[in-house]
């Protein structure tokens, strides 16, 4: 008898993605992180910009330089390209 362990989901990682991104893709690597709109991202990062009076700003260069870039042939995660044209699953 062989044991077989369960498969596992792969586990998230804060990376910056090569593809949806403005200026480096630190507010798209978050938004995919949290799975949220990167657009989002960027609002709630402008107004804190605006609320702290530019301290916020400093964050950005530094998860730029510290947030590793994903690789190319990465998939796109969290939501996979769907397999064929029809109707969504469950309709």
């Amino acid at each position: 008898m062989t044991y077989t362990p369960p498969q596992q989901a792969p586990y998230k990682q804060l990376r910056r993605p090569t593809t949806d991104r403005m200026v480096a893709g630190v507010a798209s690597g978050i938004g995919r992180y949290f799975t949220v709109d990167p657009t989002l991202v960027r609002v709630v990062f402008a107004v804190a910009t605006l609320v702290t009076a530019g301290v916020a700003a400093l964050a950005y260069p530094i998860m730029w330089f510290l947030m590793p870039e994903e690789p190319a042939d990465a998939p796109a995660w969290p939501h996979p390209a769907p397999d064929g044209p029809g109707p969504p699953p469950g309709a």
